[in-house]
């Protein structure tokens, strides 16, 4: 796995009795290293912490027409969870379209996942396809900007 800081991370061993693995999700435009300062502090506390950057993203040089597909944007977070040791349980946290990441994560793993932590992240509900979601932000996202457009000619 590839850190935020585009090192390449140790072989995944098992968090010490008492730490949890934590693995930071980033949004899209952005890379692992957004979470540089929350990772240092959870570092410091004693934690396993990993920041992916997910295709296309932070160090990864690739256009995103490299990854064409959601799952395949999101496949160095799907790595990280499939090499984890049998047993381990990770902590995931994703902001803005990180959220939608963890959300497939944790439906793809979810012996992986001890918990999902969604910061002002996008969150998909159960009865919908993740597509919805996207289609939700663009139909309101359009509506706001027609209403920031009125509301700023007055």
């Amino acid at each position: 796995m590839t850190t935020g800081s585009g090192e390449q991370s140790p072989a995944v061993a098992p968090a010490a009795e008492g730490a949890r693995r934590i693995i930071l999700v980033h949004g899209t435009g952005h890379g692992g290293w957004c979470w540089y300062r929350v990772a240092t502090l959870l570092r410091a506390a004693g934690h396993l912490v990993d920041a992916p950057d997910l295709a296309a993203s932070g160090a990864d040089p690739r256009p995103l027409r490299d990854a064409p597909t959601f799952d395949d944007y999101t496949r160095p977070l799907l790595e990280a969870l499939a090499a984890l040791p049998e047993g381990e349980r990770v902590v995931l946290v994703g902001h803005s379209f990180g959220g939608m990441s963890i959300a497939l994560a944790a439906e793809m793993f979810p012996e992986k996942v001890a918990v999902a932590v969604f910061v002002t992240a996008f969150l998909p509900d159960c009865s919908h396809p993740r597509s919805h979601v996207v289609e939700q932000v663009t139909v309101h996202g359009c509506l706001a900007l027609i209403w920031l457009a009125l509301m700023s000619s007055g």
